[in-house]
């Protein structure tokens, strides 16, 4: 046994020389890399990169300081470190983010050009790590800076990966980008890990866009953005899916935690757990006209079709967004290129969500919804609290479910509704959906029904507790719903079910 422990010891001794001895930094410094705001370091940064590619990869070191570049471009085996106080400062002229040749896969509107201050298409065995900053300085960039007038948008992304593999970011704080923080697109096999997101300078200003990418894992992580926050996509023809988000805390003007809208290639195996939703820390005026506390805590959507399944949600905390959960199927049809085929209405099915709490929100009520003829199926919910503000009066809302427009062709989010007539559930074509575990409250008042069904085939509603403390004369009431059961309410004195033939 002593033998046995002397060789063991031995060779991860010898493992250990041979990844120092093979492993090289390389100081961007060396290469004429200054830091110093007035002084563009393009050039040097890259240079770094290049030599380190070419040598059999090792770290390219940016040492503390404020190194101000445009883009610069990501290879094989190539690690990115930031030592404590280093910062990468985006060039505040867009003519140093020149556009990238058109990508191999192609993908809504890439057509408008390829800008990154960090950029890589088709790389392997990449990492950006460290203790430092990516500041992408977007505040000072503009979507037309040329006025060419048609859709061009030159604004640049902190980080932008295209078809790339083996990609680990941690520990890392971004700042600031022109438009999207990070995107991940076509992308296999990636970390992010401990990293802080802080993006309020511009609009569209998501955390993270993973899109059309396989094998994720989001962990650890703190957001905070004027735009989406984590963000699944689906804006070519590959979808998302096997994605781990956990242990995050994420705040936004727009929607916390969201899948869609993009949807063409569709999402599988999505599991999102151990998460804070909460009210953005930011005192800047949303570039959007949305409400400051957020317009949804979680959002999934299928309406550029493709399919949704395999969605597990557990143990999240939502405080005071407009609408805590939104889940819809619509049918916007949008194709990601001219000559992409134009997809029927896609699929939403298999959704768990589990230990989910939403208190201090807005009267957006969480919904589920598909479309006439194709319908939300197998949704759990188990175990949800929804505690809104309340204290609408009538004419604050929309009086009836008949109200309430289909609107399948339009942007998916609870705005296009407003306040719908229920104040705790609304759902409408659906099948099989189940909540097991359901406690709804109002801060004020709230004169709506508490829980609406609209031609649903499949209903199960059970241990659910809410006051009968509102004007509405029964707590569920629909139409067109068949194979139901609701059971009374805990603390409910009037009469429980109310449906149309």
């Amino acid at each position: 046994m002593k033998f046995l422990t002397l060789i063991a010891t031995t060779l991860s001794f010898l493992f250990l020389f041979n990844v120092k001895a093979f492993a090289q930094d390389f100081l961007i410094t060396k290469y004429g890399a200054k830091p110093d705001t007035t002084i563009l370091n393009t050039v040097s940064i890259n240079k770094a990169i290049q030599t380190c590619h070419a040598a059999g990869g090792g770290r390219v070191v940016i040492p503390r300081g404020t190194f101000k570049s445009g883009t610069i471009t990501m290879l094989d085996n190539v690690h990115l470190y930031f030592e404590h106080g280093a910062t990468l400062l985006g060039s505040e002229d867009y003519r140093d983010f020149p556009a990238q040749k058109l990508a191999d896969y192609r993908f809504m509107r890439d057509e408008r050009g390829l800008y990154s201050l960090i950029y890589a298409e088709g790389a392997s065995n990449i990492a950006i790590t460290g203790h430092g900053t990516i500041d992408g300085n977007g505040e000072h960039q503009v979507r037309d800076p040329l006025n060419l007038g048609n859709g061009a948008d030159r604004r640049s992304k902190n980080l932008l990966f295209i078809s790339c593999r083996n990609i680990r970011v941690e520990g890392i704080t971004f700042l600031a980008s022109a438009t999207w923080n990070q995107h991940y697109l076509n992308c296999e096999d990636v970390i992010i890990d401990r990293v802080t997101v802080y993006n309020h300078v511009n609009r569209n200003n998501d955390a993270v866009d993973i899109d059309g990418s396989r094998r994720v894992v989001i962990s650890n992580s703190i957001f905070d953005t004027d735009d989406d926050g984590i963000t699944l996509k689906s804006t070519g023809s590959a979808p998302t899916e096997d994605v781990s988000i956990s242990n995050c805390i994420v705040s936004s003007f727009c929607n916390a935690i969201k899948a869609g809208t993009e949807s063409y290639g569709g999402f599988r195996n999505i599991s999102i757990s151990n998460c804070v939703i909460k009210p953005s820390r930011s005192k800047s005026k949303p570039f959007f006209d949305v409400p400051r506390i957020g317009i949804t805590g979680i959002s999934l959507e299928i309406v550029d079709g493709g399919v949704m399944e395999g969605v597990t949600i557990s143990n999240v905390s939502i405080e005071g967004t407009s609408c805590p959960l939104y889940i819809r199927l619509g049918n916007r049809a949008r194709k990601y290129t001219e000559g992409a085929d134009i997809q029927d209405p896609g699929t939403l099915r298999n959704v768990m969500i589990s230990n989910l709490t939403a208190y201090n929100t807005g009267n957006f009520t969480s919904s589920i919804t598909g479309i006439p003829g194709h319908y939300v199926e197998n949704i759990s919910l188990s175990n949800v609290q929804f505690h809104n503000t309340g204290g609408l009066k009538t004419g604050d809302y929309l009086a009836s479910f008949a109200d309430v427009k289909e609107e399948e062709k339009s942007y998916p989010q609870p705005t296009v509704w407003g306040n719908l007539p229920a104040s705790g559930l609304f759902i409408r074509h659906a099948r099989n959906i189940q909540v097991n575990g359901l406690v709804l409250s109002s801060a004020k008042p709230d004169p709506r029904v508490p829980v609406i069904a609209v031609d649903t085939d499949g209903l199960l509603i059970k241990n659910i507790i809410k006051r009968d403390e509102t004007a509405a004369a029964s707590f569920f009431s629909g139409e067109g719903v068949t194979n139901y059961e609701v059971d009374k309410p805990l603390g409910w004195q009037k009469k429980v079910v109310e449906l149309n033939p």
